[in-house]
């Protein structure tokens, strides 16, 4: 088991990025060094493919920008999608996770994932 040592600390250093990662599923989508960096210490690439799987249902992928936020509590998560504006387009219950982090929140926009502070 790996463990996992993403923190909120860490997350407020990414302002941009030098890299483009493409997910490997879904081609058309890319995510930057901060999401890659909380695939890779929080153990999440299961939330990119949930993010990219999810652009092929016609109400999320008619959302131009979007909000996904993942709330973690007692190991079970709550995943949802909105438009920017507060109105939940997508949510999907997540029976078990050992995401370290109590919530997290994400972009996509322009086919990219990222983090709020890389916007």
């Amino acid at each position: 088991m790996t463990t996992k040592t993403l923190n909120e600390a860490d997350l407020v250093n990414f302002t941009g990025t030098t890299q483009w990662y493409r997910h490997p599923l879904v081609q058309s989508v890319l995510y930057t060094d901060g999401v890659q960096h909380v695939a890779e210490t929080g153990g999440a690439y299961w939330l990119l493919d949930e993010i990219a799987l999810a652009q092929s249902i016609s109400k999320i992928k008619a959302e131009e920008f979007q909000v996904w936020k993942l709330t973690v509590q007692d190991s079970q998560g709550m995943l949802t999608c909105d438009d920017g504006n507060g109105r939940v387009v997508y949510a999907k219950r997540i029976d078990y996770t050992d995401f370290p982090l109590p919530e997290i929140k994400l972009y996509f926009t322009d086919s990219v994932i990222l983090l709020p502070n890389e916007y």
